[in-house]
């Protein structure tokens, strides 16, 4: 019992999001007042990840949380251009645990999971430049089970936009 409460919390612990965010520290982003989504892009082997639907989920998100910070969408020229790609892979996770009553032994456990990649750029639209990355990433047991957290890794994304440089 004890070595599969052992493997249950490891395997939980690994599927976590992780979000990091990069920009140019010599940007103002203060004068940023309007931005526009130019170009979303899926790519994975998995249908439910690579869909109309999840690129519509992705659009309203960066939307909602963009707009929530002051800025406004708007369809013609813009000060922010936002590109996004997202994307799944198949992994697995090896895992080693002591077996036995004196641990002396180790069971070798293989923990296949899928990530989901989210990145998001805004570019300067007046100079074409890359001013604001995040990549935002979530592991998942159920690959379709991603899809349903790309709310929270568009909203953890921009919970650190406008940047404070340091």
């Amino acid at each position: 019992m004890r070595a599969f409460l052992l493997i249950f919390f490891a395997a939980a612990g690994a599927f976590a999001q992780k979000v990091t965010i990069e920009f140019d520290q010599t940007v103002d982003f203060s004068k940023y007042k309007t931005f526009a989504i130019r170009d979303g892009q899926l790519n994975s082997k998995n249908p439910a990840l690579n869909s109309e639907l999840v690129k519509k989920q992705i659009n309203a998100d960066i939307e909602r949380d963009l707009t929530a910070r002051g800025l406004e969408m708007v369809a013609g020229r813009s000060d922010l251009n936002v590109r996004y790609r997202f994307g799944s892979a198949r992994k697995v996770e090896i895992e080693q645990y002591p077996a036995g009553w004196r641990d002396l032994g180790t069971q070798v456990v293989r923990v296949p999971y899928t990530e989901g990649t989210l990145v998001i750029d805004l570019r300067d639209a007046s100079v074409h430049a890359l001013v604001w990355r995040a990549i935002a990433s979530e592991e998942k047991s159920d690959p379709t089970k991603i899809a349903t957290k790309l709310d929270s890794m568009v909203k953890k994304a921009f919970e650190k936009y406008p940047p404070m440089p340091k």
